[in-house]
């Protein structure tokens, strides 16, 4: 039965730059990276060495305390580098891609006729199995779990962040193919999960609980709709795929390969003409963003200017990215900060003029406006988390690794992109994000 969720806390922040509904080639890129810092959890050993020949599905290293977990290359060709940072830590594996792309042969089939197990076993074998992630912890799935239900957001509401009715409306078959591998691996039900204001592509997909979501920012996150759909009680888990990585996951069953292509967009208000590319996982941004780009200084982002990681242009597109923003850097002194009255800055209080203009866009920069301060109870994270959670006692429990009331306040059902609002709008600079992510790896440490 299809659910209604309407939510009342949040906050959109509309940023100058969002994509138009333009796709373009974005050039091939002649090297690939996959990066294993951006697996949380995971402890690589390599496969292959510099020089070694792959192809795309090929295995480049495993995961040591999973070994079945296997990351596999997005392009053929030649690993020209394994890129290491302090005390050896495995930073990045280059490829450098062939002309012509060769595929890994995995099994195709008739999906009624596959177990479950068979399911499992290609997606590991291929690769693809990372690209389905579990709460709690928001770390890859356990293979040897089952989950009580699967998610997939068919929308996203973060600042500059992609349409996926514009980016898939050519790929339903393979999402619809994608969601029936799915279903393999749940008894419960798997939740597609909308927004209930826009007209969306995906009422013709079957086998799922189409779910309408109305609200502004977080309303679009994982957490936030489990939270109102189907929350997660101690010892269960639920697991979630990002919408393209559903049309990952259905091409290699139709198609037996490894099929890394992705659209990404190109966004933020120092991009001349912010448009969506054609492009395959791990490839070098400058593909996408030479001669697009202001002379200004400017901060690189994969992902959303919330939740994504900060990079140059020079470097790779991460691996559940299917967005870049590029935004100025805020390395500057502003003359009495936020006392002066100002119109072209926004803020979610009344402090600048900017609530007498909700749907105006600006052009927003990184400048913290501010260092930390002492933690206080203000009711801002309040107004911006729609979960039922204590978001400060949460915090305060992470800090004094509390395990206990860590779990009773709901550990279990956030990450870092359920408390993103709250490092936006916090007066103190606490960094809310981090201090989650603290806390999940010590429950992972203390409680595996």
């Amino acid at each position: 039965m299809t659910k209604v969720v309407k939510l009342k806390k949040g906050l959109n922040i509309n940023i100058k730059g969002k994509a138009i509904n333009e796709l373009v080639d974005s050039g091939k890129s002649k090297l690939y990276a996959v990066m294993p810092t951006e697996f949380l959890g995971i402890i690589p050993k390599m496969l292959v060495k510099p020089d070694h020949v792959v192809k795309a599905g090929t295995p480049l290293f495993y995961n040591k305390y999973n070994p079945e977990v296997k990351f596999t290359s997005p392009v053929s060709g030649k690993v020209i580098a394994v890129e290491r940072g302090a005390r050896r830590k495995i930073l990045r594996i280059v490829v450098e891609a062939d002309a012509e792309m060769q595929y890994e042969d995995f099994k195709k089939g008739e999906l009624s006729t596959l177990k479950k197990e068979d399911v499992i076993e290609t997606l590991l074998n291929s690769g693809v199995w990372p690209f389905i992630r579990q709460r709690p912890y928001a770390i890859i799935a356990n293979t040897k779990a089952t989950p009580k239900a699967i998610f997939i957001s068919g929308f996203d509401n973060a600042p500059l962040a992609p349409d996926y009715n514009f980016i898939l409306k050519d790929q339903l078959d393979e999402f619809q193919n994608g969601v029936n591998v799915l279903a393999k691996l749940t008894e419960g039900k798997i939740h597609l999960n909308l927004d209930g204001k826009e007209e969306n592509i995906f009422t013709s997909i079957n086998g799922v609980e189409v779910n309408q979501i109305f609200g502004k920012h977080p309303s679009s996150t994982i957490g936030t709709q489990i939270n109102h759909i189907d929350p997660i009680n101690k010892g269960e888990s639920v697991w979630y795929v990002n919408p393209q990585d559903v049309v990952i996951i259905g091409r290699l069953f139709s198609k037996g390969i490894f099929d890394a292509k992705r659209i990404v967009a190109l966004t933020g208000s120092e991009v001349k003409a912010p448009k969506y590319y054609n492009t395959i996982l791990g490839a070098k941004l400058d593909t996408i963003t030479n001669g697009n780009l202001s002379d200004v200084n400017s901060r690189y982002i994969s992902g959303n200017v919330l939740t994504g990681t900060q990079t140059e242009k020079d470097l790779y597109l991460s691996y559940y990215d299917s967005h870049v923003s590029v935004i100025p850097e805020g390395n500057y002194y502003e003359f009495f900060g936020w006392i002066m009255p100002r119109f072209k800055k926004f803020s979610m209080s009344k402090t600048y003029f900017s609530w007498l203009m909700p749907k105006k866009e600006y052009a927003l920069d990184t400048n913290t406006n501010g260092g930390e301060r002492a933690f206080v109870m203000s009711e801002q994270y309040e107004q911006v988390v729609p979960m039922d959670i204590y978001p400060v006692e949460l915090l305060k429990a992470c800090m004094a690794e509390d395990i206990d009331k860590m779990e009773n306040l709901g550990i279990n059902e956030v990450e870092e992109e359920d408390s993103t609002l709250c490092d936006y709008v916090c007066t103190a600079k606490i960094e809310a994000q981090e201090t989650i992510r603290k806390g999940i790896d010590l429950m992972i440490k203390e409680l595996s």
